[in-house]
């Protein structure tokens, strides 16, 4: 299973997805998201929705020295919190920007896939693929 990003060009940069993604963990504001909105340019040139790509190899999990992130099936990673020493070498391996570090934590916010942001998007931006079988190569 997967989250995909459906419909770039339809982002308005409401952040709604930001805020469910926090609320879905228990938490209030955008620290903690695992989804992050950018704008390119503001309404005229758009906006651009960084969620996690799902690596088949990800290059976060590579280069963390305490094995905190984990290969998750189907692509992508599990962050296991309690072996994370935030040294923030996953943010910097992250290929697209997908990773942040909690200002507080210093810890990374790993989305999980779980798609709760989607029923919050009111442009359909999101989409959410159930059983996806290949995950998807870092290179693209």
């Amino acid at each position: 299973m997967r989250l995909s990003v459906a419909e770039m060009e339809r982002c308005i940069g409401c952040q709604s997805c930001m805020f469910a993604c926090t609320r879905r963990q228990g938490k209030i504001g955008l620290e903690d998201t695992c989804i992050h909105i950018r704008s390119i340019g503001g309404m005229e040139r758009g906006f651009s929705v960084i969620i996690c790509r799902a690596c088949s190899d990800p290059p976060c999990a590579k280069v963390c020295p305490t094995g905190a992130l984990k290969k998750r099936k189907g692509g992508g990673v599990i962050l296991a919190a309690d072996l994370c020493i935030g040294c923030g070498n996953c943010h910097n391996a992250c290929l697209i920007g997908a990773v942040q570090l909690v200002e507080k934590t210093g810890k990374p916010s790993i989305c999980n896939h779980c798609g709760y942001c989607v029923g919050f998007c009111p442009h359909g931006v999101l989409e959410y693929i159930p059983g996806r079988k290949e995950p998807i190569d870092a290179s693209q």
